[in-house]
């Protein structure tokens, strides 16, 4: 029988071993994962040790910072070895700590920190491919009577579809010059870069199961999985969200829940209500709901009504954002809306007073901007901690800072009441401590105008939240609603607040046919 002893002797002998010496720490509160989301991209955050890169000790430092926000989750983009050192998604161990990131120890003891916050740690974990200089494909690379060939999509010769073949534009099937057989072809969804599992393969499904179970004994919350619709394809038009795919993530999600208060998140672009469903992820990324929010801030009448009838069609449980990792999700908040900032704070309402769980971006909730760079890297430089690169490192930083870090950043919105940093902790507190937001339905949902309306109730409580996206006041009455029925303020924007203020409204509530909404402005009524 044929060995990679290298293998052996860098991966399963040191994994292993640190399993095996792996305690679990501690656990967040039953209900961490029903609340707010900060996904961090750990190169990017906090460095620790002056070289320029984030790390899990510099973002071990900042988890007051995020207790103090108000978020109960992390999700870590890729903290495994890669290939790339810094996307992070061609993994090259899937049981190792990327070096740059520090060590098992700096990840144990972050997981200790986290718990103790009250905060839940999820990372990526990449299911479809492995990096190109991963040792069992370069393996199967140099020997075609590898025991590893099969633990990827070989083709020899070449599939004689070659021609039918496109994925986003381009043949997922490629050769490599350095291969024993040249007429073979391998198959990679998302570049040469990165080679598909063949994950037909037993062998390659289990290791997947034990590489979980690795990080799920060390007491890890859960994982993101990655790109879920894209594990098998059948044909080159059978390609996207096949339901062997569906099949094989439901059983990774079985897995990963067969540990209590765990939590699974899936990127699942085709069809992510389907992936959401329990029997399948459990929750789901919401692509598209961004581009509603983000168009009816922008002004976008078409927008309005999709965006109030939503949710009367689409899961509860959904991950919500407005940007994230990915250029094609869009670039930073900051920069599709031209710095507006009562834009800005209508976007953030929007999905913070929505059903779903909400996923942050780092930065985001400071108003970061994006930097100059190709692909995905206007979206990942450093974190804005004070008005210059300082605050990130003591070095050099890997990336340039946000070019607006001067007056967006966390040290100075942390000092000024009434910035978008605490405008961000304010909806926050109120999803958490309100039953109707952190937990309830939705109904009663209405368009009326620039207006969205929607009532949310949970535990006897009914809360009513209005969004005015308009230019122009509005007055009207809620669907649902009474015209003699007392409104109770629970939380208003700036310019509602400012409203009851220049009325010198005695009572703390209103009668319906009463109420006033004034531009951009959004308000909470909680319902007898």
């Amino acid at each position: 029988m044929y060995f990679n002893y290298k293998l052996l002797s860098s991966c399963w002998l040191g994994c292993l071993s640190l399993a095996a010496s792996a305690a679990p720490q501690g656990s967040p509160p039953p209900d961490w994962s029903q609340g707010v989301f900060m996904e961090v991209f750990v190169r990017g955050y906090q460095d620790s040790n002056g070289d320029g890169i984030g790390d899990l000790r510099g973002l071990t430092r900042r988890l007051d910072y995020l207790q103090r926000l108000g978020v109960t989750g992390l999700w870590l983009m890729p903290i495994t070895r890669s290939a790339d050192h810094d996307h992070g998604y061609a993994i090259t161990d899937f049981r190792g700590i990327e070096p740059d990131y520090g060590s098992q120890a700096d990840f144990d003891e972050l997981l200790r920190q986290a718990h103790r916050r009250g905060i839940g740690v999820v990372m990526d974990y990449i299911l479809n491919h492995s990096a190109r200089e991963h040792p069992r494909f370069q393996d199967s690379l140099r020997d075609p009577q590898s025991p590893y060939r099969d633990w990827y999509v070989w083709q020899d010769p070449a599939p004689a579809d070659l021609k039918d073949w496109d994925i986003w534009g381009h043949t997922p099937w490629y050769a490599d010059p350095d291969q024993a057989s040249p007429s073979a072809r391998y198959f990679a969804t998302f570049g040469p870069h990165m080679p598909d599992f063949n994950l037909r393969n037993p062998a390659v499904v289990e290791d997947h199961r034990e590489s979980l179970r690795f990080w799920l004994d060390r007491g890890l919350d859960g994982f993101r999985l990655d790109a879920v619709p894209h594990l098998i394809e059948n044909s080159a038009r059978d390609w996207n969200d096949q339901p062997e795919s569906r099949a094989l993530t439901a059983d990774f999600t079985r897995l990963i829940r067969s540990y209590p208060g765990r939590f699974t998140v899936c990127e699942a672009t085709a069809s992510p209500a389907a992936y959401a469903s329990p029997e399948v992820c459990g929750s789901a990324f919401d692509f598209g709901l961004e581009k509603l929010i983000l168009g009816a801030v922008r002004g976008d009448a078409q927008a309005l009504a999709p965006l109030a009838r939503h949710f009367e069609t689409t899961p509860l449980n959904m991950a919500t954002m407005l940007a994230n990792h990915d250029i094609f999700a869009g670039a930073r908040v900051w920069d599709q809306l031209g710095g507006d900032e009562a834009r800005y704070r209508l976007a953030a309402a929007s999905y913070l007073l929505l059903p779903g769980i909400p996923f942050l971006y780092y930065g985001e909730e400071i108003g970061m901007a994006g930097v100059e760079g190709p692909g995905d890297e206007p979206l990942r430089a450093p974190m804005s901690w004070t008005a210059d690169e300082r605050g990130f490192t003591q070095g050099r930083p890997f990336r340039a800072v946000s070019p607006n870090a001067a007056t967006h950043n966390a040290q100075a919105q942390a000092r000024d009441p009434g910035s978008l940093l605490n405008h961000y902790r304010a909806l926050i507190h109120l999803r958490r401590t309100q039953p109707a937001l952190k937990r309830g339905d939705y109904r009663q949902a209405f368009q009326d105008g620039s207006v969205i309306g929607f009532q949310r109730s949970a535990e006897g409580q009914t809360l009513l939240v209005l969004i005015n996206y308009g230019t122009q006041a509005w007055r009207g009455l809620p669907a649902g609603v009474r015209a003699d029925q007392r409104l109770r303020p629970v939380l208003r924007s700036a310019a509602q607040a400012r409203l009851a203020h220049e009325r010198r409204r005695a009572t703390p509530a209103l009668r319906a046919d009463q109420l006033q909404l004034p531009p951009q402005s959004f308000a909470v009524f909680r319902l007898p």
